[in-house]
Formats: C-alpha cells, structure tokens, sequence
C-alpha cells in the first residue's frame, strides 16, 4: 500500500524542518528551500540565505518539535515549537 500524496508531503516537510533546525545541514537544507524562497517576516533577512542566517546566529541548543501537521493537496501546515534559543521562561 504506498502513501497518499498528503501523507509523503507531511513527510517531507518533517524531513525539511528536521533537516535545518536540528540537525542544521545547510546544504542539505537547500534542496527544500528554494534560492527563490520568499521570507515574509520582516524580522528574518530576504530569502533562502536570510532563513539560513538566522539559524546559524542561534545557539547550538535549538530545537524545534512539531506538534500538529495537516496536508490537503500540496498545501501542508506545521504547528510546533522552538525551545533552546536563549530565552528564559516568563513567570
């Protein structure tokens, strides 16, 4: 029984976010992110190498953990956390 296309897309999306944020493959990395990639906040430098910048000024501790993922289609959203960045818990 092979996957859905749903079911391979959440996979490969897991796969990107693993790929980057904690195992921080750069150049691995770069075949999910296009050279194209279009970085809509305004915190994070433009594009692929603004996303990849971003990562490498964190501290080595970054982790992020998904905690939901839905796909229809091509369309796959990802709900998670970072933890490990520096940040001190509030409260």
């Amino acid at each position: 029984m092979s996957k859905s296309t749903a079911a391979k897309n959440k996979a490969i999306v897991l796969e990107a976010f693993e790929t980057l944020f904690n195992k921080r493959d750069y150049a691995a990395a770069e075949r999910f992110w296009s050279p194209n990639y279009i970085q809509h906040s305004a915190h994070i430098a433009p594009g692929r190498d603004g996303l990849f910048g971003l990562i490498k000024s964190l501290p080595d501790t970054l982790k992020y953990e998904h905690d939901m993922i839905v796909a229809e289609g091509n369309l796959v959203i990802v709900h998670g956390r970072f933890s490990g960045f520096g940040l001190q818990p509030v409260g």
